[in-house]
């Protein structure tokens, strides 16, 4: 009688992201997003949507991995938490996963012109990727719950 509830395990993923470096999230995501457009710009075809997606992207990898990479740091609800996803790394990956799709949405939409279908598409392709990243990242993190209790 373990199993908890879909909120519960979004509720615990959204405790282990509180205390995810966000600030090195972002610029990170940033710097990415500007070296993309700006190569595409000297080779002849910087393409902005892409460039902002692979910077949303980025951003919400290096926030989940950063929250979890130290499951020992953190208040008593944030260790568990971070304890949990490490020991769940498919659930986790999915807060990072829907963060990316909900931040690229409009970015597809106003930016790529794709209409309202396409831009979904294009959106749920990246967080799906990260979905895939962000838990085999952390699934080869397990180790460090085994350390952290």
């Amino acid at each position: 009688m373990n199993e908890i509830s879909r909120r519960d395990e979004v509720s615990l993923s959204g405790a282990a992201l509180r205390g995810a470096p966000w600030k090195a999230a972002a610029v990170g995501g940033g710097v990415v997003t500007v070296a993309s457009f700006g190569m595409g710009l000297i080779t002849g075809g910087g393409d902005l949507p892409w460039a902002l997606g692979l910077g949303i992207s980025l951003f919400a990898l290096i926030a989940a991995i950063g929250a979890v990479a130290k499951p020992h740091e953190g208040d008593r609800v944030t260790r568990q938490a971070r304890v949990w996803s490490l020991k769940h790394p498919w659930k986790f990956a999915l807060l990072p996963a829907g963060i990316t799709a909900v931040l690229d949405y409009p970015v597809q939409l106003v930016l790529d012109h794709e209409g309202v279908f396409g831009s979904g598409v294009q959106a749920l392709w990246h967080g799906a990727l990260v979905y895939v990243i962000a838990a085999i990242l952390t699934l080869t993190m397990q180790g460090r719950a085994k350390s952290a209790r």
